[in-house]
């Protein structure tokens, strides 16, 4: 597993004893903010869903999520992007939206910064199979804009289920919006990351880190991206309270 790991650190751009310069790589065109300094206008406490009645088994909630109307976006997406994975998961990741290729293929979390995901969680021991995946958002918003509180909103009910129904051991947040949103607060990723919080649902555990496409503009910050990872870990083996 020690040689393992150190290879997936390896094709992340960390290494043990040096920091690398790395060029800037490729992102996709999913959710790519993650910028500490600024703070988005996130709402002062979680949003609650507006949208009524939230379908009681997995079949039936993927249904509704597809045939949604409750806010605008369903308007200009091609599809929904529902989430994926093992629905009995230790780890659930939260993302923020989808982006351009997540709305065509209809997967959260795919292209290179789905590449460098799926990359982070074998460094932790985990296939993608291994986690569910979703986002605060099911629905993509034009020009991969920031969700709006509405939107949000709308989307809530959903992912509140799919947390409920998944009861992992650990949420792993990945993007300042994801956070800020899932947390109801208005503080920086650069803030929120090295410390465990609460989900305000169920309260589960929640590590927040960088999401993976500011990783591939800013693959120094790989490291602590990593630091997060291992602390996500400790958490989960029940090492950190």
């Amino acid at each position: 597993m020690t040689t393992n790991r150190d290879q997936y650190l390896q094709r992340l751009g960390i290494v043990r004893w040096e920091l690398r310069a790395e060029a800037h790589a490729a992102v996709s065109d999913q959710q790519p903010r993650d910028d500490v300094e600024t703070v988005a206008h996130a709402p002062a406490a979680a949003p609650v869903s507006v949208t009524p009645e939230i379908a009681g088994d997995w079949p039936a909630l993927e249904s509704q999520v597809a045939a949604c109307t409750a806010c605008s976006l369903s308007a200009t997406r091609t599809q929904t992007v529902f989430g994926v994975g093992n629905r009995d998961a230790e780890w659930m990741i939260v993302g923020e939206a989808p982006g351009a290729e997540e709305d065509r293929r209809g997967e959260p979390f795919v292209g290179p910064a789905g590449q460098l995901l799926d990359r982070m969680l074998q460094a932790a021991g985990f296939q993608r199979s291994d986690v569910y995946i979703a986002n605060i958002l099911k629905c993509r918003p034009p020009e991969n804009r920031d969700p709006r509180p509405e939107e949000v909103a709308a989307c809530s009910g959903y992912l509140r289920r799919q947390i409920e129904w998944v009861a992992p051991k650990l949420i792993l947040c990945v993007g300042r919006i994801a956070a800020q949103n899932l947390l109801g607060t208005n503080e920086s990723t650069g803030k929120l990351r090295g410390r465990v919080h609460r989900d305000p649902g169920t309260g589960t555990p929640v590590i927040v880190t960088y999401h993976p496409a500011y990783l591939l503009r800013q693959p120094s910050e790989k490291r602590k991206a990593w630091e997060d990872i291992k602390l996500a870990m400790r958490v989960t083996a029940g090492e950190v309270a």
